[in-house]
């Protein structure tokens, strides 16, 4: 699991930053790839890593201001052109869909594979066997979602000294023994896989936040959390104008990581009013309330390795 930055940037692109879009890099847990954002020239940006446009499952759409959105009907097209075959979906607020079918019908654009779409409302999303995505509603100027995306626990290790002590020797057994909750032996044991194996591994968790001012009640729903992306729009002493407009300053979003217990803050949605020293002092002002702050940048590779302990 890795989130690869394409756009880090607020309102318009500059020479530095690119507007929003995210990708979770899903390969080794199923293969695939999961877009949050699709702001003006996503593609462009893809084109400069190895991301893949096939291997795109899922998009996920925060809100409908452009720096968000306009990229999208592009990223759709191109992926069809490039030999995409498998179906896309794509969720997003009221008016997703409307946005999507007019850009794809005004310009005569055809896809080749099954596109779904999807328009959300707080609560859960998507759930099988290994996610869950959960979709909580934000403060903006419109409607803005976060997203909460949860791993599934995972079975624990089986405990070879024990089966041992059963009598049971290394082999295709053990493999057996973990894949059923109970296993009959040839001479007539049961085998209970809850009883040799050790405690669960808990999923990784991670929130994707779209545009949103500084909302306290989010501190219990992600209490915990491996990581957290935020917007960080804004300098501490300009909260007035993040008020105002709508979005969020670093120590807001410090403040929020730090009150969550979450184990990483990931500081995206830069004004292009900072670059340089300026980010440096954002990051600086972030850490001062929540250390394990990291300001994202365009195709910054982010591994999702390390599970926060319980509380």
């Amino acid at each position: 699991m890795e989130l690869y930055f394409l756009g880090t940037g607020s309102g318009v692109p500059s020479k530095e930053r690119n507007v929003s879009s995210l990708v979770l890099r899903l390969l080794e847990e199923r293969g695939t790839t999961w877009v949050f954002d699709c702001g003006e020239a996503t593609q462009h940006q893809i084109l400069k890593t190895n991301i893949r446009p096939r291997r795109i499952e899922k998009i996920f759409i925060t809100h409908l201001h452009g720096d968000h959105l306009y990229g999208l009907p592009g990223l759709l097209s191109s992926r069809s052109f490039q030999g995409g075959e498998t179906p896309v979906t794509v969720y997003g607020p009221k008016g997703i869909k409307e946005y999507i079918e007019v850009s794809l019908r005004i310009s005569g654009t055809r896809l080749k594979y099954p596109l779904h779409i999807l328009e959300i409302e707080e609560g859960i999303l998507f759930e099988d066997d290994d996610f869950q995505v959960e979709a909580v509603r934000l403060l903006h100027g419109l409607d803005s979602y976060g997203y909460f995306i949860k791993e599934k626990d995972k079975l624990g290790e089986l405990l070879p000294d024990m089966l041992k002590e059963l009598g049971i020797q290394p082999g295709p057994l053990y493999q057996k023994i973990k894949q059923q909750d109970k296993t009959v032996l040839d001479d007539g044991t049961t085998i209970y896989r809850a009883e040799v194996t050790g405690p669960p591994k808990r999923g990784r968790r991670l929130a994707i936040l779209g545009d949103t001012r500084f909302l306290s009640k989010l501190k219990e729903p992600l209490y915990g959390f491996d990581l957290l992306v935020h917007e960080g729009t804004f300098a501490s002493n300009e909260e007035a104008m993040a008020h105002d407009y709508f979005h969020s300053t670093v120590e807001q979003a410090a403040t929020l990581a730090k009150e969550s217990h979450v184990g990483q803050l990931l500081l995206t949605h830069i004004s292009s009013r900072y670059h340089g020293d300026g980010i440096r002092q954002l990051e600086e002002e972030a850490k001062k309330i929540f250390p394990n702050t990291i300001i994202a940048y365009d195709f910054y590779q982010h591994p999702l390795i390390k599970i926060k302990e319980e509380f």
